[in-house]
C-alpha cells in the first residue's frame, strides 16, 4: 500500500489516472462549483482568481493510492476543524465567517534566512502539483483525498535552516471574531493550534503543503487558504491556515499532547498496534466513493512504509 517516488521528477500522471480524476471531479458536483447557491462554493469563492488558476492548471504527477477515493461532498462537509466548533458539520456550516486573504506566513528561528511569505510568493514560482493522499482520523475514519501543493521540504529550504534546527514548530491562525470556536468559553485549547514535526519527518518528500484539494483552492472549512498534510500521521498533526512557521532546537508543544498527554504523543504515527487508550487502532471507517463507509484494517504508518526508517530503532509503543 505504500507509495514512494521512485518516479522520475518529470513523469505525469498515468491516462487512466487522469481520466480517474477527472470522473471522480466530476462525480464530487462540479456543476454545483458553478452554481452560485452551493455550499462548496460559500467555502471557496473568495479565492483570489490567480490561485484558483494555478491550482486548476497543476502538473499532475504520478503519487496514488489504490484506494477509491472519496467524494468531495464528504470531505468537504465531515471534518474536524476546533476553530469552528466541535462537531463534524461545524467546519462547513461556520466556515463562511473567516476570510483567508490575504495571507501571510512568517518563517523564522534557526535559520538563516528569516522572513515573511505571502500565498501569492508561495506558489508562484512553484510547480505545484497532485497528490493522492489516504487521510487516517486518530477517531478511527478515514478519507481517500486528492490534494494539490508543494513538497514541504521545498518551501522549508528556501529559509536555510541551520544546524540547530532538530525540529519544525508550526501555528495556526487565531482570528477569535471570525472562527466561533476559538471564542467559546467552555473550549479546552489554548489557541492558537500549534503543532510540530521532527525536522527529518518535515524534511521527508511525503511530507506536503497542500493549498488546494479536488482541483480547486482549500475550502476553508478544510484548512484554507494553507494546511499540512503528513500522510503517515493521524490526521490532527496535519495543522490547517499556517500562519508561522519556525526552526527550533528542542521538541515543539503540540496543541493534543498539552490538552491529554496520556492519549496523544508528539509523533501520532497511524499504529493498529498501539490502542488509544479509550479505543482501538487496528480498524478504520473508510469514507470512500459514493459515501459508502467500510470497516478495514489499518496499515503501519498508514501504508506509507517508506517512513519507516525514520524511526529505526525507536520504542513505538513509548514514542507515540
Amino acid at each position: 500500500m505504500s507509495r514512494h517516488f521512485s518516479e522520475p521528477e518529470h513523469r505525469v500522471t498515468p491516462k487512466a489516472a487522469f481520466l480517474n480524476r477527472r470522473q471522480i471531479i466530476k462525480a464530487a458536483g462540479a456543476a454545483s462549483v458553478l452554481s452560485a447557491g452551493s455550499s462548496l462554493v460559500s467555502a471557496t469563492e473568495n479565492a483570489p482568481s490567480w490561485l484558483t488558476r494555478k491550482v486548476q492548471s497543476t502538473v499532475y504527477r504520478a503519487i496514488n493510492a489504490d484506494d477509491e477515493l472519496t467524494i468531495k461532498e464528504d470531505a468537504t462537509s465531515y471534518n474536524n476543524f476546533y476553530e469552528f466548533g466541535t462537531g463534524k458539520d461545524d467546519p462547513k456550516k461556520y466556515a463562511h465567517e473567516f476570510d483567508p486573504y490575504p495571507w501571510e506566513i512568517e518563517v523564522g528561528g534557526e535559520c538563516d534566512s528569516p522572513g515573511r511569505l505571502s500565498l501569492e510568493d508561495l506558489v508562484a514560482d512553484a510547480s505545484l502539483e497532485e497528490r493522492i493522499y489516504r487521510l487516517r482520523c486518530v477517531e478511527a475514519w478515514s478519507m481517500v483525498i486528492p490534494w494539490t501543493g508543494i513538497q514541504l521540504s521545498s518551501l522549508l529550504k528556501r529559509f536555510q535552516p541551520n544546524s540547530r534546527a532538530k525540529y519544525v514548530a508550526f501555528e495556526t491562525v487565531v482570528r477569535k471574531e471570525e472562527m466561533r470556536g476559538q471564542r467559546d468559553r467552555f473550549s479546552f485549547i489554548d489557541w492558537p493550534y500549534v503543532e510540530g514535526l521532527r525536522i527529518d519527518e518535515a524534511m521527508h518528500p511525503l511530507s506536503f503543503l497542500a493549498v488546494g484539494m479536488y482541483g480547486d483552492p482549500l475550502p476553508t472549512q478544510n484548512g484554507a487558504p494553507v494546511r499540512l498534510v503528513i500522510p503517515w500521521k493521524y490526521g490532527f498533526k496535519s495543522i490547517k491556515s499556517i500562519v508561522s512557521i519556525r526552526f527550533v532546537e528542542k521538541e515543539p508543544p503540540t496543541t493534543w499532547n498539552l490538552a491529554a498527554p496520556g492519549e496523544y504523543g508528539f509523533y501520532s504515527n497511524v499504529n493498529p498496534n498501539r490502542p488509544h487508550p479509550r479505543w482501538s487502532q487496528a480498524t478504520e471507517r473508510r469514507i470512500a466513493g459514493d459515501g459508502n463507509i467500510e470497516r478495514i484494517p489499518t496499515a503501519m504508518y498508514n501504508g506509507y512504509t517508506d517512513v519507516a526508517s525514520l524511526y529505526s530503532g525507536m520504542d513505538l509503543q513509548r514514542f507515540y
